[in-house]
């Protein structure tokens, strides 16, 4: 697809979710429901008694009953779709030459948990940030911009040589 069209569309996404959920585009809202419907699912009266959970579950109201839920579940299958048209769908693990698949996936893990956490305490996650915060033109969203690609380019240079590093023998 052409990315100015891809933008363009994504654009008009976000108008959409402002217009018809009250609330701009992102994921990590999505995992924490999906956490909470699972606590529900598991310890419902831990669920009801859970200062931070209990209004989610108030009710009988299910937390996975969430619009940013199944924005969750379109991503996943939609990639999934995209990569059957086009013949890309195929099971690999992308690693360094020197790593281990498994110290790739434990690696995977807890950056996964660390994101997790870390969108917890932040209030939200990179792409809501930035997707949401500059559609509404928010001085967060344009610091949160600056921010989030320059430690990236910062990163990529200092992690490039442990990626790159060779095996030893």
């Amino acid at each position: 697809m052409n990315p100015y069209l891809g933008g363009f569309i994504l654009g008009l996404l976000i108008i959409a979710a402002y217009y018809f959920a009250g609330e701009g585009l992102g994921s990590s809202g999505g995992f924490r429901d999906l956490a909470m419907g699972s606590i529900q699912a598991v310890a419902p009266e831990f669920a009801a008694e859970h200062p931070y959970i209990a209004p989610h579950v108030a009710d009988g109201h299910s937390a996975t009953h969430t619009w940013l839920v199944y924005e969750l579940l379109g991503v996943v299958f939609g990639a999934i779709l995209s990569a059957v048209l086009y013949g890309r769908l195929r099971w690999s693990v992308g690693k360094a030459p020197h790593l281990t698949k498994r110290r790739r996936l434990y690696l995977a893990l807890l950056g996964g948990i660390l994101w997790g956490v870390g969108t917890q305490l932040g209030r939200g996650c990179t792409s809501g940030l930035v997707l949401s915060g500059l559609a509404v033109n928010s001085m967060s969203g344009y610091i949160g911009l600056a921010a989030i690609f320059g430690a990236g380019y910062i990163f990529a240079f200092l992690f490039r040589s442990i990626w790159l590093k060779p095996k030893n023998k």
